[in-house]
């Protein structure tokens, strides 16, 4: 039922898909070491189980996963594809991505399955021209899974989400972003902390890594990617890149797949 439906060395190119309000890299992983995300992500084993270990459980298998933000995990896969499908908290929240896993339990937070919704992402994965479609297989996913959500973002914090978003170049404060909400710095804090999941600024860190990843998808070199994102050279980059996914960056970012 799982089998791959093309073998050839094109399909097994990594793809990173990059747009407003959500991101998805699909490709084949080994391991990554414990890591937490600034964003909700959906995990789905393309054609094989894949283990996880959720905040200090025991390792489970399953087929597919909702990682809400700041949940920390790490996977095991022995070089199986992989897809992984990142949410900004200015599309949704994590209830977004829950009706993706089918026949789910709670584990420690986080929400793992025995099966889900694989199509999709399977047919970027084995689609030679995908990158140049993924964004409407996304939209496609979206319209299934967002009507279900049940939580929205605080529109103050929302606001300061967008602001980020679009200020990547010029560094936004946390002093910044409480007076653009509107609020005094200890209860912006507070509040960011508890709407996104993770602290302003960490969240502020992973909008930069995201626009650096963007960059070698357009083919910048690591170094002009990591100067154009803001961060003080390629190491910083690859540092930052190591902590937020649990593993290096070259592997998921060299030979990437173009349309």
């Amino acid at each position: 039922m799982y089998e791959r439906a093309a073998t050839s060395e094109t399909d097994l190119k990594p793809i990173w898909h990059l747009d407003a309000g959500r991101a998805l890299f699909v490709g084949p992983l080994t391991y990554n070491a414990p890591h937490a995300h600034s964003v909700p992500v959906f995990l789905a084993g393309l054609y094989a189980p894949f283990a996880v270990k959720i905040d200090g459980e025991s390792w489970t298998q399953c087929r597919t996963a909702v990682i809400p933000a700041g949940v920390t995990y790490a996977l095991r896969l022995e070089g199986q594809p992989l897809a992984v499908f990142y949410l900004e908290p200015s599309e949704a929240g994590s209830d977004a991505l829950v009706p993706l896993v089918a026949n789910g339990r709670d584990v420690a937070g986080a929400f793992i399955g025995t099966d889900g919704e694989l199509s999709e992402l399977r047919a970027i994965y084995e689609t030679p021209d995908s990158p140049r479609w993924a964004g409407d297989a996304l939209d496609s996913l979206l319209a299934f899974s967002t009507p279900r959500a049940r939580r929205t973002l605080d529109p103050r914090i929302a606001s300061t989400v967008k602001l980020i978003s679009e200020s990547l170049e010029d560094t936004v404060s946390a002093a910044d972003a409480a007076g653009h909400a509107g609020l005094s710095s200890s209860r912006f804090q507070h509040l960011f902390a508890r709407e996104v999941g993770v602290p302003f600024r960490r969240f502020r860190s992973w909008q930069r890594l995201r626009h650096a990843i963007g960059e070698v998808v357009a083919g910048s070199s690591f170094t002009s990617a990591a100067h154009a994102a803001g961060f003080s050279d390629q190491a910083h980059f690859a540092n930052t890149f190591r902590r937020t996914f649990g593993a290096a960056a070259s592997p998921s970012l060299r030979k990437l797949r173009s349309a």
